[in-house]
């Protein structure tokens, strides 16, 4: 079924929440955070096999992706705190739809950083659980010995382009890009660590999050190998993780799990269940 449209207003920018037909007792509703560069639209497959599981679905475009508005352009000066505070509006904005259900976060690589940080940032958030699909810590020294250079080197070389453009164009990676949230991607790519974000030293937050996590790792995936996801795990330090490898039949890898998720819809759906 087709998904409705609604927007979130962030100063001169607006949020584009897609919101998939839910029935009225649906008791969690999935709020999804895609990655960088990657519509919303994307995952209708997988919002649809996660309704069909039982989930009420939400699935928001990142700042000037997909329907959110304008695209990144040279005056675009928000990055990575800005995409964090959006989730907390995106919740505030659907709290009428989510009295009387859990909420969970789902979050895709960089969707999936903003919601562990959203977490970090806002300590009284009633989010339920997270669910972190193909998320880690971008860090060069965290991927296997002959990826490392060539990440350090990608990565440090967006930032001095998109600093330099003042904003990143998209150029066989990542979709146009506000040049702040390449500056913050290359920064945490470079040193492992996340910068402060609104006078929260997050990775002191991150230490105190304690809402359930599940951590799934996609086969083929080399974007963000195993290694990355348990560096970020690590900074969650006081949270109960559930890990999991997700290697079905077809053949995936960072983004194509999205095109055959039935079965990890499913579980996401499981999991949240037990919260």
């Amino acid at each position: 079924m087709e998904p409705t449209l609604e927007t979130v207003v962030r100063g001169a920018d607006s949020i584009a929440l897609h919101v998939y037909p839910a029935p009225e007792d649906a008791p969690t509703l999935a709020v999804l955070w895609p990655a960088m560069g990657v519509p919303a639209r994307y995952y209708r497959k997988f919002a649809g096999e996660l309704g069909a599981a039982g989930v009420a679905v939400v699935v928001a475009d990142l700042r000037g992706t997909g329907a959110s508005a304008p695209r990144p352009g040279r005056g675009s000066r928000y990055g990575l705190g800005d995409l964090t505070a959006d989730v907390d509006a995106v919740l505030a904005h659907l709290k009428p739809r989510r009295a009387g259900r859990r909420t969970i976060l789902v979050g895709h690589s960089l969707g999936g950083q903003a919601c562990a940080l959203h977490l970090a940032c806002e300590p009284a958030s009633d989010v339920a659980g997270l669910a972190l699909l193909a998320v880690g810590l971008p860090y060069w020294r965290s991927y296997p010995g002959g990826q490392r250079l060539p990440v350090l080197l990608q990565t440090q070389a967006l930032g001095v382009a998109s600093a330099v453009l003042r904003v990143w164009p998209g150029w066989g990676f990542g979709g146009r890009q506000a040049r702040g949230v390449i500056r913050d991607w290359a920064y945490t790519a470079r040193t492992g660590r996340y910068p402060n974000l609104g006078g929260v030293d997050v990775e002191a937050a991150l230490a105190k999050v304690t809402t359930p996590v599940l951590a799934v790792d996609m086969a083929g995936d080399k974007y963000t190998p195993p290694g990355t996801v348990t560096r970020l795990l690590e900074k969650l330090a006081s949270v109960p993780v559930t890990r999991e490898r997700y290697a079905p039949a077809e053949a995936i890898d960072h983004f194509r799990w999205a095109k055959h998720g039935d079965e990890l819809a499913g579980r996401v759906a499981s999991w949240a269940r037990h919260l």
